[in-house]
């Protein structure tokens, strides 16, 4: 065990879209410009505030979640970060908000357990005094909840600041650590239905996350959220040890714009358990690499980019050429979606890779959203039976038709799954889900993976000197 004392803060709000992103954004990209080391964490299961984060930061983003991870597994997450000079933490949903009424593997039980201090963003349209109410009532909920500071955001007027800022700190003594104004002319981080617009999609993206910083340092006294930071009580940490590569294998995994739903982590998971990664887009690429011992595809948006997938047959063909020939294949939700037979989106269909006998359907409104629990009780090559899978789920497609919907290898204690309460279908050496699994919290993903590529490299080699 070893002493960790990174001056750390949680920046929660009241609600999903409240300010909190914009104000992590800021102060992440305000502190890295100071030449701070800042290392971003976001709590929950989240991809594309990650992305943002990371850009915001200069450094990548990891992901915290009590749900998925257990205490050794946060504990592993938050070590390596013994080197920065800042921690910042964006929380999700509402400070409170878990998945029960006590508030279980909420914002502020995180901030708990990693005695970090929370700034609390609060939206203040059309409100005055009652922002203090809030603000009190927070306090007041959880007294041991480090509650240091408040950030007003959206505020109107001067005046609405000044009667909200002596009502907050006289009502609640929590100081307004800074009041952020209307923000003239388009919305610098504009929305989708899984949150904002991906960062790899954003046209502007970094004059958004530059936007967000001047923002921030205009209306917030950065000297003092730093002063808050340095609160942050003492944790006792061990080091992870890092496994040597057991295999010499290269895996390949969809990233552009449609394809980027990864967790840094579930990336480095794989190359500790000894793979080589490399990048390959569906679209822009003829073929996958001759060298190539599994593929990952991880989650997006194939539903927006249909027609430019639909188009790149030569790559879906080759793609089914190399699955017949063994190629361990492991995909979730948007990657699901990609290896499906036919894709319907607004009444259009579009052929996908066709390796799975599926048609699937994206809907106005979402069919799974949240966290999936599950139990292996069907023989497969990616994980022994009676295992445990614990991720989330956000989709908007479901699936309609199609023989391999029967062959599903999970039993769901919590989700929606592929329906019936059951998911990840699995066919030969194809594993697709619309369940997102995190490294940390399954840790037999990426040593079954990577030993599933290395038993077929050799087969790989072979067909290539036949």
């Amino acid at each position: 065990m070893m002493p960790f004392s990174v001056p750390r803060l949680v920046v929660a709000g009241l609600s999903g879209d409240g300010g909190k992103t914009l104000v992590s954004l800021g102060l992440g990209r305000a502190f890295a410009d100071r030449g701070l080391a800042v290392q971003a964490f976001k709590k929950g299961p989240d991809y594309i505030d990650p992305a943002w984060l990371s850009a915001a930061t200069r450094s990548s983003c990891r992901s915290l979640d009590s749900f998925l991870m257990p205490d050794e597994a946060i504990d592993a997450s938050v070590a390596p970060a013994f080197g920065a000079d800042f921690i910042l933490v964006e929380g999700n949903r509402g400070l409170f908000d878990g998945v029960d009424a006590a508030g279980s593997h909420s914002t502020a039980e995180l901030a708990k357990k990693l005695k970090a201090p929370v700034i609390l963003v609060v939206d203040t349209t059309k409100m005055t005094r009652t922002v203090a109410a809030i603000v009190l009532g927070c306090r007041l909920l959880d007294p041991d909840l480090q509650l240091a500071g408040v950030i007003l955001n959206r505020v109107g007027t001067p005046r609405q600041e000044r009667v909200i800022r002596e009502a907050v700190e006289k009502a609640a003594a929590i100081p307004v650590l800074g009041a952020i104004p209307r923000l003239a002319g388009a919305d610098p981080l504009p929305g989708r239905h899984l949150g904002l617009v991906t960062f790899a999609e954003h046209s502007a993206r970094e004059e958004a996350v530059e936007r967000a910083a001047r923002a921030v340092a205009d209306a917030v006294d950065l000297e003092q959220v730093l002063q808050i930071a340095g609160r942050a009580g003492d944790l006792e940490l061990s080091m992870p040890v890092q496994p040597l590569n057991r295999h010499a294998v290269t895996i390949g995994y969809f990233k552009d714009e449609i394809f980027s739903f990864y967790y840094p982590e579930n990336l480095a998971a794989l190359e500790a358990a000894g793979a080589r990664l490399v990048t390959i887009s569906p679209t822009v690429d003829a073929a996958l690499p001759d060298q190539l011992d599994a593929l990952y595809i991880g989650g997006g948006f194939p539903e927006v980019h249909a027609p430019r997938l639909a188009e790149n047959q030569q790559f879906a063909a080759d793609l089914r050429g190399k699955v017949a020939a063994g190629l361990p294949v492991y995909a979730e939700c948007g990657g699901l979606m990609y290896l499906a037979r036919e894709l319907i989106v607004d009444g259009a269909s579009y052929p996908m890779a066709g390796v799975l006998d599926l048609t699937i359907q994206q809907e106005k409104k979402p069919q799974g959203h949240g966290y999936e629990v599950g139990t292996v009780d069907r023989a497969n090559p990616f994980f022994e039976t009676r295992t445990e899978l614990r991720g989330h789920e956000f989709h908007y497609s479901h699936i309609i038709a199609g023989e391999d919907l029967e062959h599903t290898v999970v039993d769901l204690e919590r989700g929606v799954g592929t329906g019936n309460s059951r998911d990840c279908i699995v066919k030969s050496n194809v594993w697709a889900s619309y369940l997102h699994v995190h490294a940390a919290a399954t840790p037999q993903w990426a040593d079954g993976l990577v030993d599933l590529a290395a038993h077929h490299a050799p087969v790989r080699s072979a067909a290539a000197w036949a």
